[in-house]
């Protein structure tokens, strides 16, 4: 099987080659429910390196998880040619050629447009040999390689213009903490493709090139290892999507609170420390259910444990602000992607056409996707004027009766069933699901847009066919 694509891209060969040279390219290129790297820091390359990923979604246990290895093979960087091969994996064969050339002067042959009026290339030549139980399948797996290769395309494409927005700002050391997770891992590589260092904060003593070692149970982070740091980007914190027992509740809050409290007291107490702090937040602060209302970041927050929760956790960062530290909140909305969150466990159900809403019809969804919730990360740790909370949301919230017919528009299933709410009771218990999943929120974008943030995905069927590759 031979697979042959073309892109066509505005940037100048040099930018497209620079990009996939640094670290955290692959990382960007690959659909998160498809595929983790096994050092997504990694980057570049060279003839002979080794790449190692594990298929499927994170959230799986590795022994579920097939390793496919690839080594980097026949590398040219004066034609911007590189070949990929097949180690170890699924595949009976694999090779994959990449050429990324001036526009018009490939030889690709692909689905892709060359319009010869400047820009670049890329072309991709693929060729898998299937195992024999599987060669029936070959449509469908050449089916499902057009998908990722058409989500490349765009995620490229969107990449490279978020970079340009922020040439002009030189280029910065950022440490992050929570990187291994969905968010932190996309935002590292993110900010590396554009040329910015990232530092990754690591509860572990043994670090690696490059890592901060920090311990915010004990109160641990040395202010000499922020040294050159420009920014801090804080997204740790305990997984809400669980029961939320006495127990969890205050390992929830303790894991937000005191990570956040430590750093703040850490940049506070710096003379020539970092000078801004992103803080991740949530739009839990505004209460679950306010119908009929547009909430912005003026408004003074509701009721129930996520509120009160939000507004502790903001508040802990107030000592860097009083520093006179630039200290923007993130408050994310919800973040759809193929890999984890709350998009990721409805798709079995709409794959199995009995998808439907998980809440009353009429009830707002304030949504963004992946992609454009790191953007916002990387737009908060970029930009100077950027300060305070910001609604990290999509443009064009959706009822709960529009985001199930959207969904299952895309995915080509019915939306008709609407899912029991003892479902996520008997999941998340009660006081759970009543403030993740019963949610009626219609949360305004309108001061992240005025701040310059250009979303790639403002409607909600767009941003579904990205993040599901369809």
């Amino acid at each position: 099987m031979k697979i042959r694509s073309t892109t066509h891209l505005s940037s100048s060969p040099q930018t497209v080659r620079d990009w996939h040279e640094r670290p955290g390219a692959l990382v960007r290129l690959t659909p998160p429910g498809l595929a983790s790297l096994d050092s997504p820091g990694d980057g570049g390359l060279r003839e002979g390196r080794i790449v190692g990923a594990r298929l499927g979604p994170a959230v799986l246990p590795d022994l579920l998880r097939p390793h496919w290895v690839l080594r980097h093979r026949e590398h040219d960087p004066d034609r911007g040619f590189f070949v990929d091969q097949q180690v170890h994996g699924p595949w009976r064969t694999w090779r994959h050629e990449h050429t990324v050339a001036p526009a018009g002067n490939g030889t690709g042959t692909g689905t892709g447009v060359s319009t010869g009026g400047g820009g670049t290339d890329i072309h991709d030549e693929i060729e898998i040999e299937l195992p024999a139980h599987l060669e029936r399948w070959g449509p469908l797996v050449e089916s499902r390689v057009r998908r990722v290769l058409a989500f490349r395309d765009r995620q490229l494409r969107d990449d490279l213009a978020f970079h340009a927005r922020y040439a002009d700002v030189p280029r910065r050391t950022i440490a992050i903490t929570g990187s291994s997770g969905l968010i932190g891992t996309q935002l590292a590589a993110l900010l590396e493709t554009g040329g910015h260092t990232v530092r990754r904060m690591v509860r572990e003593n043994a670090v690696g090139p490059g890592e901060i070692s920090w311990d915010p149970r004990a109160g641990e982070l040395d202010p000499a290892d922020l040294e050159g740091v420009d920014v801090v980007v804080n997204l740790a914190g305990r997984s809400i999507a669980t029961r939320w027992t006495a127990s969890a509740r205050r390992e929830i809050r303790d894991s937000r609170l005191h990570g956040t409290m430590l750093i703040s007291r850490t940049l506070a107490g710096m003379r020539e420390g970092p000078s801004a702090l992103v803080q991740a937040s949530a739009i839990g602060v505004y209460g679950p259910r306010r119908p009929g209302e547009l909430l912005t970041e003026a408004d003074p927050g509701g009721e129930g444990f996520l509120a009160d929760l939000v507004r502790d956790w903001e508040r802990s960062s107030h000592a860097a602000a009083e520093a006179g530290v630039r200290v923007a909140q993130v408050r994310t909305g919800m973040s759809l992607s193929d890999a984890g969150g709350s998009l990721l466990p409805q798709l079995p159900l709409f794959l199995a056409g009995v998808g439907g809403r998980l809440t009353d019809s009429g009830a707002m969804t304030s949504w963004i996707s992946l992609d454009d919730i790191v953007r916002t990360f990387a737009h908060a740790a970029l930009g100077a004027d950027v300060e305070g909370p910001l609604n990290g949301v999509g443009p064009e919230p959706v009822t709960a009766r529009e985001f199930a017919r959207t969904l299952g528009r895309v995915l080509h299933r019915p939306a008709l069933v609407p899912v029991p709410s003892i479902g996520p009771k008997l999941v998340l218990g009660g006081t759970a699901a009543d403030e993740l999943i019963g949610v009626d929120q219609n949360v305004s974008s309108a001061r992240l847009e005025a701040s310059g943030f250009v979303p790639a995905h403002d409607r909600l069927e767009d941003a579904l066919r990205h993040v599901l590759w369809r």
